[in-house]
């Protein structure tokens, strides 16, 4: 298992609920959405079972926050190995569902 920490200064946009998605399981992730007092920033923790990729997760990392510009918010993915394109539309899918369940 590898840990990887991303934080992402002056967001913009702030959830208010927790919301957690996906599952573990092979091919897969599962991301849980947090609001946090992080003096507008996000933060990111991913536990994943694919090691040496750290690369790979900051590019995904940095499209992710130039789409959502999050502040205040923690984000923490368990991965088993899901692919790039897979890690964004989960991300998405979090996002989307904290904005749906704040209307």
């Amino acid at each position: 298992m590898e840990t990887l920490l991303f934080r992402f200064e002056n967001g913009q946009r702030t959830l208010q609920a927790a919301q957690l998605v996906g599952v573990v399981s092979s091919g897969n992730l599962e991301v849980l959405v947090q609001a946090a007092d992080l003096q507008s920033a996000c933060e990111i923790e991913v536990n994943t079972a694919a090691t040496g990729f750290a690369a790979i997760w900051q590019a995904v990392m940095n499209d992710f926050h130039a789409r959502w510009q999050l502040a205040d918010t923690r984000i923490s993915i368990n991965d088993m190995g899901a692919t790039p394109a897979v890690v964004s539309l989960r991300l998405d899918q979090a996002i989307e569902a904290c904005l749906e369940h704040a209307k």
